[in-house]
């Protein structure tokens, strides 16, 4: 039985993302559709000794008609200043260090024309080298589809020969669980409650902020917080 999910690549996201990609077999990229201002494509929040701060990737708002795989950093010169405010922010979390050359090298070294890539990079990095995730990932445009919205994302899933698509609860607005079923494919929604707090610098404890956040802090115990503390009685998975 093979599950399937499909989301737009977003700036280091929180653990909620990569527990979905954790989640299935296949992971699908999806860019190939509208960039959306103000949302998590280009950013994401981080915690400071001042609370909760947005990083953001500057990608020149006044173009809003675009796709995601058409978004570009024509100045990089943010990147020096985002690995500064990380290194400021976390350089006294216990495991800041374990990371850091990665950071410098997604930071420093290597220069990012556009932002899907930057996007893809972190998450696929970051799942396989830091979290251990075995799930294939590919690319929208790997398989033929047709129509727009819901037509779109329906003969994306079938393309992919998903017997079960998990989707993030945010997809209720759109997706007709109707035409799924009557495609013989199973609709299950993502759940995202449960998850236990980590040791964290924020008096009031958050979950919404990026997984930069839970691996600075706990290190390689980071997949307990997002999926393992389940089968340790935690909380029960959907899958």
């Amino acid at each position: 039985m093979k599950k399937v999910a499909v989301l737009q690549s977003n700036y280091i996201p929180w653990k909620g993302y990569f527990d979905i990609i954790h989640d299935v077999d296949e992971f699908i990229f999806y860019d190939e559709v509208q960039f959306t201002k103000n949302d998590w494509r280009n950013r994401n929040k981080i915690i400071t000794k001042q609370g909760e701060i947005w990083l953001t990737v500057p990608v020149g708002m006044n173009k809003i008609h675009r796709l995601i795989l058409d978004v570009q950093m024509k100045d990089s010169s943010w990147q020096k200043k985002h690995f500064a405010t990380l290194e400021m922010a976390y350089h006294k979390a216990p495991y800041f260090k374990h990371y850091e050359e990665f950071l410098k090298f997604v930071y420093l070294e290597k220069t990012w024309t556009y932002l899907y890539e930057l996007n893809r990079f972190l998450i696929e990095n970051i799942s396989r080298q830091f979290l251990g995730i075995t799930t294939k990932f590919s690319d929208s445009r790997d398989y033929p589809t047709h129509g727009a919205k819901h037509e779109k994302l329906l003969s994306l899933v079938k393309a992919a020969q998903a017997d079960v698509y998990v989707s993030g609860p945010a997809a209720k607005d759109y997706i007709i669980a109707e035409d799924y079923a009557r495609e013989g494919i199973e609709l299950v929604w993502k759940d995202y409650s449960g998850y236990p707090e980590y040791p964290q610098r924020n008096e009031n404890f958050t979950h919404n902020v990026s997984i930069l956040d839970l691996l600075f802090n706990v290190g390689d115990d980071a997949p307990y917080y997002i999926w393992a503390y389940k089968k340790r009685g935690g909380g029960s998975s959907l899958l």
